[in-house]
C-alpha cells in the first residue's frame, strides 16, 4: 500500500493516498499548441456544468468545486452526498479534509514565524529539536520544506496502515523516524516525505510557543476570516462537516477506514471548504500574511520543481503553482495560474475521485484549451480489416530527453483493439467510427490519419489537455517479419539483436 498525504504527479509525482490508486495510463508525449480564445461567461457555464454532469453521471463524483479569476468566482457547485446515510448534499459549505494541501498551510507558517524573528529557513532543525540524531545535523528547515532533507517518509513504513487508529503525541510520532537512516544527504536530492512537514510542525510549537492547531489559527485562519478552516478532530461537533467514502472495486460506496488526526498533522490534517481556499488564494497576491519577498520564496521551485507547499510547473502554457492531497476518505487538489489570475479547487469526499484529472479539464474549460468529456463510449462495429490496418508500432519523442524516441504499440487482439507501451499495461481502445477510438480507462482519443493512398501514417490523441501526434513507423506485417528473423534468447546473437524496451512515461495532472 503506498503512502498517505501526497502531493500527486508533476502536481505530483509522489505516492498516491492511503486506498487510493490515483493513476493515469499514458503513453504519448505533448506536441505544442495553442489556448483558443477564452469562453464567455455563459459559455464557460454550460462547458463546466455538461463536464460535471458526465463525472457525476459516469464517475458518482461527489465534492465542491470553484473556479475564480482576478479573486472573483466564476463558477461554483457542490455535487454528490457530503453524507449518505442522511442523505445531505454536498454544497460550497461543506467542510472537507484537504490532505496535503496542509503542507501549504505549514509552510506559510513558517514564513510568518521568520517575519516575527523566530526562526530562519536557513536554521538547522536542530536548534529546535537539540535531541535530534546526528544524522539531522545538517539538515535545514529549507530541506523540510522542500522535501530535500533526506529524512524516510513514515506513511511508506510496512507497519503505517496498522497504526491510523491509534492517537499519537507529536514527539511520540518524530519517534518513529528520526533514528531510520537518511535516504540521502540532506540537500542532494529531491524525495517527498511526509515526516519533514510533521518535523516543520515540532518546530512552528518550539517556536510559537503554541500548539500548531493554535498557531495556524491564530496567524493564518483568524486573519483570513478564513472561519470553516481548522485542525480536523474528530470529537469536536463541525457543522457540515463531511463524511469521507471509499469505492469498494470502485464500484459500491463504503465508509473509509478511520484514521486518527494525530497521524497527519501538519502533513495533513487541516479541512476547509471551496469558499475559504478562495480566501486563500487572495491572500497570496497580497502582503496580509507575509512581505512579497515570503511569497516569491514559497513558489520559487528547488529540486524536482517544488517550493515551500507547492509544486511550480506548467500546464496549458502557462505557469502554475499546484498540490494534490489523499487521506481515507478524501483527494482534493488547488491550482493557481498566476499569469491568468485563475483559481482552480475541486474537493472531494470519495477517495477514488479523479481530482487531478477534474482539476486540469476544468483549467482547460477556462483556459481554452484542449479537454475529453468523460463517457460510455457508444461502440460501433467496424470492418475488423481496419484493426489490423490500424496495427503496428507508433514513434514519438520523448520529451524529457534529445535524440531518443518513444514507442506504442497498437495490436488487433481478436475483435479488440489494444493499446500497450513497454509495460503490462494494455488499453483497450473502443471504435467509436471507422478512425475514431476512446480508451475509456484513461479518457483518450485516438484519430487515425490515412495518407492518399489510404495507408495509416499516424495517430493523433486528446490525452489530458494535450494534443498528441505518434506517427507510424511499423506496420504489424513488419513487425511479425522482424520477429521471425529475430534470434532466439540463447542464440549467441541474442543480446544484441533483442530491441530494447521503450519505458512508458508516467501522465502528470
Amino acid at each position: 500500500m503506498k503512502a498517505a498525504f501526497p502531493r500527486l504527479s508533476s502536481i505530483a509525482q509522489g505516492p498516491p493516498c492511503i486506498a487510493v490508486v490515483l493513476f493515469v495510463w499514458s503513453v504519448f508525449a505533448p506536441t505544442q499548441w495553442a489556448l483558443a480564445d477564452r469562453p464567455s461567461a455563459a459559455e464557460l457555464n454550460s462547458k463546466i456544468e455538461e463536464y460535471m454532469v458526465a463525472r457525476v453521471g459516469r464517475d458518482h463524483f461527489s465534492g465542491a468545486i470553484l473556479l475564480a479569476r482576478n479573486g472573483q468566482i466564476v463558477f461554483c457547485h457542490g455535487y454528490g452526498m457530503a453524507n449518505l446515510e442522511h442523505d445531505i448534499p454536498c454544497t460550497a459549505n461543506t467542510k472537507f479534509r484537504l490532505g496535503s494541501l496542509t503542507k501549504q498551510f505549514t509552510a506559510m507558517a513558517i514564513l510568518i514565524l521568520q517575519e516575527r524573528g523566530k526562526i530562519s529557513v536557513n536554521d538547522k532543525i536542530k536548534k529546535y529539536l537539540p535531541d535530534a540524531p546526528k544524522a539531522w545535523d545538517d539538515i535545514t528547515i529549507h530541506h523540510l520544506l522542500s522535501h530535500t532533507s533526506g529524512i524516510p517518509n513514515y506513511t511508506g513504513f510496512p507497519d503505517f496502515l496498522k497504526t491510523l487508529r491509534i492517537q499519537i503525541a507529536l514527539d511520540d510520532l518524530i519517534a518513529k523516524f528520526k533514528d531510520k537512516p537518511l535516504d540521502f544527504k540532506p540537500g542532494e536530492k529531491f524525495k517527498y516525505s511526509n515526516s519533514g512537514y510533521i518535523v516543520l510542525g515540532k518546530i512552528i510549537e518550539v517556536a510559537s510557543g503554541r500548539n500548531y492547531a493554535a498557531f495556524v489559527k491564530e496567524a493564518i485562519f483568524d486573519p483570513l476570516e478564513m472561519h470553516d478552516t481548522g485542525y480536523d478532530n474528530p470529537a469536536l461537533i463541525l457543522k457540515q462537516r463531511a463524511s469521507g467514502y471509499t469505492r469498494i472495486l470502485g464500484l459500491a460506496p463504503a465508509n473509509a477506514v478511520y484514521i486518527d488526526m494525530s497521524i497527519p498533522h501538519a502533513a495533513g490534517a487541516l479541512y476547509s471548504t471551496v469558499l475559504d481556499l478562495l480566501k486563500w488564494d487572495r491572500a497570496l497576491d497580497s502582503e496580509k500574511l507575509v512581505a512579497r519577498k515570503s511569497i516569491e520564496a514559497m513558489f520559487t521551485p528547488f529540486k524536482d520543481n517544488y517550493g515551500y507547499g507547492w509544486t511550480i510547473d506548467a500546464k496549458l502554457d502557462q505557469p502554475r503553482y499546484a498540490h494534490l492531497g489523499g487521506i481515507p476518505g478524501f483527494v482534493t487538489v488547488i491550482q493557481r495560474f498566476p499569469a491568468e489570475k485563475l483559481l482552480v479547487v475541486a474537493l472531494s469526499n470519495v477517495d477514488s475521485a479523479r481530482v487531478d484529472r477534474i482539476g486540469n479539464d476544468l483549467a482547460a474549460i477556462a483556459l481554452g484549451g484542449p479537454y475529453v468529456i468523460p463517457r460510455e463510449p457508444q461502440a460501433k462495429n467496424i470492418d475488423l480489416a481496419l484493426l489490423d490496418s490500424y496495427a503496428g508500432k507508433y514513434e514519438y519523442d520523448r520529451p524529457d530527453a534529445r535524440d531518443k524516441k518513444m514507442v506504442v504499440t497498437i495490436k488487433k487482439d481478436g475483435k479488440t483493439l489494444m493499446v500497450e507501451g513497454a509495460g503490462p499495461a494494455r488499453v483497450v481502445a473502443i471504435p467509436e467510427s471507422e478512425t475514431r477510438f476512446y480508451l475509456k480507462g484513461a479518457d483518450v482519443t485516438l484519430e487515425f490519419a490515412k495518407d492518399t493512398t489510404g495507408i495509416v501514417t499516424h495517430v493523433t490523441l486528446l490525452e489530458d489537455n494535450r494534443i498528441i501526434k505518434a506517427l507510424r513507423v511499423e506496420t504489424a506485417a513488419q513487425a511479425d517479419k522482424a520477429g521471425k528473423t529475430t534470434p532466439k534468447p540463447n542464440s549467441p546473437t541474442a543480446k544484441q539483436a533483442a530491441p530494447q524496451p521503450a519505458a512508458v512515461p508516467g501522465s502528470p495532472p
